[in-house]
């Protein structure tokens, strides 16, 4: 008796964190599947009906949502592959013992953490402006014209790519960083005596210890984003036209800019479908979790 007495209130102490959970975690996830099936707008905001799978179809055939999802890969896989290429040579480079100026380095390396990404995000806006602009000054000194970054498309990806770069590199060279500083000294050590090359000690021993460090960083950077949302909202609003639009900002537009608040439940809905999806696939080939059990 006193045992099941000691359980009951152990489940007790929990509640609160329960309760807490399911109203801001939960419930919030249950109401946008629900209103998914909805039509849940701004004309029919206090009765709507259940509309069953009309939605998706509607959704799913359109060509708008071919362009976004495109639109969301490209996003993910440009961005993903220079900051986790730029991230790993810089960790590479500050990681040698004897770099002079390695704490300085390691400092500045901070620096885009030291502002908010909103404001960083603002000041890049400014950058990019291809009338007053400091990058199309730079550029206007080899002679290059003003390119206008906003409304031409691949300048439009550049410029994305490049800011979130800026962004997000001081994160991958610290976790990559910290990866290397783990790994022994004395395994080097063995086999510059052996003669071996410092490029045959980097794919020999680096990149095999790395590789799991590599898969989790990347699989990491990809969910992360694949939702990104600050940037492209910020610089382009998923301009010119729907261009560079993305999942999660075309849904955050079909709300609180269109009121198709069923829609918005949608995309939301299939977003958070398509990263599950390929974030276990990530994960089982990539032997992550093995890793970890």
């Amino acid at each position: 008796m006193a045992s099941v007495k000691t359980t009951f209130f152990n489940y007790l102490y929990i509640l609160p964190v329960v309760v807490i959970v399911i109203f801001l975690y939960l419930y919030p996830i249950v109401y946008t599947i629900y209103i998914s099936f909805t039509n849940f707008n701004l004309y029919h905001f206090f009765e709507y009906q259940w509309v069953g799978l009309s939605n998706y179809i509607t959704i799913l055939t359109s060509k708008t949502f071919a362009q976004v999802l495109l639109n969301t890969a490209i996003w993910t896989v440009g961005s993903l592959i220079p900051m986790m290429a730029v991230g790993f040579l810089l960790a590479l480079i500050l990681n040698q013992k004897d770099l002079r100026g390695r704490g300085v380095f390691l400092t500045l390396l901070l620096v885009p953490w030291a502002f908010p990404a909103f404001i960083s995000l603002i000041v890049w806006q400014g950058m990019w402006n291809w009338k007053y602009g400091i990058v199309n000054k730079i550029l206007s000194l080899f002679g290059v014209s003003p390119i206008d970054w906003f409304n031409i498309v691949p300048m439009a990806w550049v410029m994305l790519i490049l800011t979130n770069l800026w962004l997000s590199f001081p994160y991958y060279t610290s976790v990559f960083l910290s990866a290397l500083q783990s790994i022994p000294e004395e395994l080097y050590s063995v086999a510059e005596i052996d003669g071996a090359s410092r490029l045959a000690r980097f794919r020999y021993i680096t990149l095999p210890l790395m590789k799991r460090t590599i898969a989790f960083v990347g699989i990491g950077g990809f969910t992360f984003t694949w939702n990104n949302f600050y940037p492209i909202y910020i610089l382009t609003a998923g301009g010119p036209g729907n261009a560079t639009n993305i999942l999660v900002v075309y849904a955050y537009q079909a709300a609180f800019w269109n009121s198709l608040y069923n829609y918005a439940a949608v995309y939301s809905v299939i977003d958070a479908a398509i990263l599950i999806v390929m974030a276990v696939i990530m994960l089982k080939f990539s032997g992550v979790l093995e890793t970890i059990t």
